[in-house]
């Protein structure tokens, strides 16, 4: 779990909270504040870490907005923290670099108007082109989600393109002819 900032076309900061699953570069929670806090955090965790599916691990940061309570909460929920080291961002390098790719795929191209405008371009880009549609180097070239759809050599198909995020990003799905 980590935060990062997005500025807005006002120039306020709004707070990205972001809970990944490393084995398959999945985004598990994503939510978004002008004004995080401590309980803020804790009731996100609650969302991304329902009783039936809730992790082994959780890696963080030392940021201050988690404070004690999420060493308490994350104890209580049977979760072993992991902490990095000060400075370290290398150490959780997963969602560091699922950062930098949201910011060049996406966040670079749009002016960003308000919470409602973030959460609706996240959403679109993570569940419709991030999971289903972004080819992954550390998997081998599948996707987060894979789609086990196998391809088709026998008869000829058409590729037809599916717009995402207003045109920004493409997937592209095979039609038999």
């Amino acid at each position: 779990m980590d935060f990062f900032t997005v500025a807005t076309a006002d120039f306020r900061f709004l707070y990205v909270f972001v809970v990944m699953n490393h084995g398959r570069r999945r985004v598990i929670h994503l939510a978004t504040t002008y004004n995080p806090s401590m309980e803020w955090v804790i009731q996100q965790l609650r969302e991304a870490t329902p009783f039936d599916r809730q992790p082994k691990y959780m890696f963080r940061d030392n940021d201050g907005i988690y404070g004690h309570g999420i060493r308490a909460f994350l104890g209580s929920c049977g979760i072993e923290e992991v902490r990095t080291a000060y400075r370290s961002p290398w150490q959780n390098p997963y969602v560091e670099r699922f950062f930098g790719t949201l910011r060049r795929e996406l966040l670079d191209h749009v002016i960003v108007l308000g919470e409602n405008h973030l959460e609706r371009l996240l959403k679109e880009y993570i569940e419709d082109y991030y999971h289903l549609a972004r080819p992954h180097q550390g998997l081998d070239g599948d996707t987060p989600l894979p789609t086990n759809r196998p391809m088709q050599k026998e008869h000829p198909t058409k590729l037809i393109s599916i717009p995402i995020c207003g045109g920004l990003h493409h997937r592209y799905e095979r039609l038999a002819a």
